[in-house]
This record gives structure tokens, C-alpha cells and sequence, in this order.
């Protein structure tokens, strides 16, 4: 994979550039969480400032994925990426006493980064040169999420009880800007020529055609359902800040500590799953589905985990499935849909995602200021194993219609 980033130029910056924003990213998420729960000691408060990283990409996404469809993504990503350095600055103005600028800087980050990823999952494909490149590209890019949320959540935790909470806010701006740069570097288009530059802007009308296209086609909507099931339990990770804190009797290196767990299985996650994918839709859904499954029982481990260090490896192991299926639904979406109406796809994958793990993430700090946090994770490992099961038996013909036709169009070929 790294013979990639060194032969093809504009992946690399690609992917330098989620490198940097990454990692400013978690080193915020950290100091957020921190703030928040020091200030009010809400374990709801602080699934809401979890929530600002999710809720606001989801209002921004219907918009988002109809810019990235039509207009310049390579320009787009540099603009984006620019405004999010200024809100990261507006960051600044909150402290221990009044915490409301945390949650409203934070929506706004979240809500131009609804324009990012559905630009750079729809440009990707076409700055990949060959189908190979294409699939280690999407391994490459799904797990560097995941790495960084392992090095900036460990190091965020180090950083920001070492130089400040507001050191971790500066550190944020800067990536937003170097990240800015990187995308500038990019010199090939980032769509199809005739694809781009279209300045019509049909809201309502595009939206209609995205859902219009994924009705019509069911590997599109099992692959964006799979997304949905991970994003039930990907909404406890909202209360890790509150285990770490309240079981382990940890501060902000506790909270990085559980963070970059779950980023180290996120990160190997799409990795492993790429290798056993090969590239096979039918074998990218059924690994989506189980992978859930792995999700669900190590987390039900990991809720009742007497030390913190053995939580953090069940949670990285739980995370291996999650990075998976996150990054293989990702992958097979990029295969089916065509360029011209794969960033409002992406777009819409991207918004179902995180209003499920919005709304199932304030679920989940309701719950855990009315019930002991353990008994929360416990509940949300559940949900996800009742939600997996059905999805593995509904998707079973499916899967089994694809890799019939794989198999014909093997023998096909050898003959």
C-alpha cells in the first residue's frame, strides 16, 4: 500500500491531508469531552458533545452531496477546509464556565466536513489509475480514520493534560490548515470532466434521484444498511469518556487511552477486510455482517471489564469489525454507482450513518445518567446483535445471487 502512495502523487496528498485533519480532530474530541464532563459532570452533556461531531454532518449532507456531484471537488475540499480552521479557533472562547461555544464550533466543523468526505469517496475512484489501486486505496484511506483516531486520541490525552486544553484547539486549526495546503496539491480532477462544473442546483430533484438509484438497486441499500446497523453501536462510543472517567477513575490520558483502542481496531479493521474482500461485493456483504457480530460480543466483554486495560483490547477487537464493515460498505459503494451520482449516494450514506448514531448516541447518555454506564454499553451491544442477525439472514439470497454470478463469469473467463 505504500508503493501506492509513493507511485500515484495525488493519492498521496489525498491522504496526507486526512492524515493531518485526523488527527486535529481527536486531539479535540478529547479536550471536548473533558471540558464538558468537569464542567457540568453530565454523562448526557457529554453524549451531546459527541454528537457534534455527527449530528450536524447529517443536516449538512442532503446539500453536501449535490456540490460534490456538481461543482469542482478538489476546489471544494481546499474552501471546506479553510472555513474549518477558522471554527476550530472559535473553539478558543469556551472554558469550564461556559462550555455552549464547545458544542457550536464543533456543529459547524462537522457540518462542512459533511462536504468532505462525500468529495473525497467520490473522487478517490477517479484518481485511482486501475481496480487494484482502487482497493487498496479504499483499505488505505478507511483505515487511516482509524490510526489517527488511535495516535491523535493517545496522544490528545498526553497533549492536552501536558500544554492545555486550548493547545489542543490551536493544534486543530493548524491541521485544518495543512490539510488545506495538501488538497491544493492535487493535480488531477477529482471527477469525470463531463461530470464537472454543472452550477445547477436542483435540492430537491437530486435528492430524488440519489434515492430513486438505491431503491432500484439492492446491493446499494444492503451496503448502506450495513453502515446503519455498526452506526446502532457506534453510538456507545460516546460513553467511553464516561468509563474511563467514572468506573476507571481515569482523566483526559484514560479517555485517550479508550479512543485510540477503538482506533487501533478501526484502523487494522479495514485492512483485514480488504484482504479477505478481494474485491467480491458478495463477499463484502457477508463480511459486513459478521463483523457486526464481532462488534456486539466485544463490547458486551468490555462493559463489564474489571481494569481499563483489558476494556481498551476487547474494544480494539470489537473495532476490527467496525473499521470492516465501515470501510468495506464504503468500497463496494464506489464500485456501483457511477460517477455522476456518487457523491450524493456517499452523501446520503454518510447522513443515514450519523443521524443513527445521533440519535442512538443521546440514547445512550440518557441512559447512562439513569443507569450505571456499564449497563448502558451492555443494553447498546445488544441492540447491534439484534440488529446484525437480521440483516445476515435478510441479505443471505442476495449474497448468494452475487457470488453465483462471480462464479459464472469466472468460468466464463477461463474459457
Amino acid at each position: 500500500m505504500l508503493a501506492l502512495l509513493r507511485k500515484n502523487a495525488d493519492l498521496r496528498w489525498l491522504f496526507m491531508a486526512q492524515v493531518v485533519s485526523f488527527m486535529g480532530d481527536w486531539f479535540t474530541f478529547v479536550a471536548i469531552a473533558g471540558i464538558v464532563k468537569e464542567a457540568t459532570g453530565s454523562p448526557f452533556l457529554v453524549s451531546l458533545a459527541f454528537v457534534s461531531f455527527s449530528l450536524p454532518s447529517f443536516l449538512a449532507s442532503p446539500i453536501a452531496g449535490a456540490v460534490a456531484d456538481r461543482f469542482d471537488r478538489r476546489r471544494l475540499l481546499v474552501l471546506v477546509s479553510l472555513l474549518q480552521a477558522v471554527a476550530a479557533l472559535g473553539l478558543l472562547t469556551a472554558d469550564n464556565h461556559r462550555v455552549w461555544p464547545l458544542f457550536v464550533f464543533q456543529g459547524a466543523i462537522s457540518a462542512l466536513a459533511a462536504f468532505v468526505k462525500p468529495a473525497i469517496d467520490a473522487g478517490v475512484p477517479n484518481l485511482a489509475r486501475d481496480a487494484d489501486e482502487l482497493r487498496k486505496a479504499n483499505a488505505l484511506f478507511g483505515s487511516t480514520w482509524g490510526v489517527m483516531l488511535a495516535v491523535g486520541a493517545a496522544l490528545g490525552g498526553v497533549f492536552s493534560q501536558a500544554f492545555g486544553r486550548e493547545a489542543a484547539f490551536v493544534a486543530d486549526a493548524v491541521s485544518f490548515a495543512l490539510a488545506m495546503a495538501l488538497f491544493a496539491m492535487v493535480s488531477r480532477p477529482m471527477q469525470e470532466r463531463a461530470h464537472a462544473h454543472r452550477r445547477a442546483m436542483r435540492p430537491v430533484a437530486d435528492i430524488r434521484e440519489a434515492v430513486h438509484y438505491a431503491r432500484e438497486d439492492h446491493v446499494v441499500l444492503a451496503l448502506i444498511a450495513s453502515k446503519s446497523t455498526f452506526g446502532i453501536g457506534a453510538a456507545v462510543v460516546s460513553q467511553l469518556p464516561v468509563l474511563a472517567t467514572s468506573v476507571y477513575h481515569w482523566k483526559d490520558g484514560g479517555i485517550g487511552l479508550l479512543l485510540a483502542a477503538r482506533g487501533v481496531g478501526a484502523g487494522l479493521g479495514p485492512i483485514i477486510g480488504a484482504r479477505f474482500s478481494q474485491g467480491d461485493i458478495g463477499r463484502t456483504l457477508k463480511i459486513c455482517g459478521y463483523s457486526g457480530l464481532a462488534f456486539s460480543f466485544a463490547y458486551l466483554g468490555a462493559a463489564w471489564s474489571p481494569v481499563i486495560y483489558l476494556a481498551a483490547l476487547l474494544i480494539a477487537l470489537g473495532h476490527l469489525g467496525g473499521g470492516a464493515q465501515w470501510t468495506l460498505s464504503t468500497y463496494g459503494l464506489q464500485m456501483r454507482t457511477p460517477d455522476h451520482i456518487r457523491g450524493r449516494v456517499m452523501a446520503g450514506d454518510f447522513a443515514l450513518v450519523t443521524l443513527v448514531i445521533s440519535v442512538f448516541g443521546l440514547l445512550a447518555g440518557f441512559l447512562s445518567e439513569h443507569i450505571d454506564v456499564r449497563w448502558t454499553l451492555t443494553i447498546f451491544a445488544l441492540a447491534v446483535l439484534f440488529a446484525v442477525v437480521p440483516y445476515i439472514a435478510a441479505t443471505r439470497r442476495l449474497v448468494a445471487r452475487l457470488e453465483a454470478a462471480t462464479a459464472t463469469d469466472s468460468a466464463d473467463s477461463r474459457a
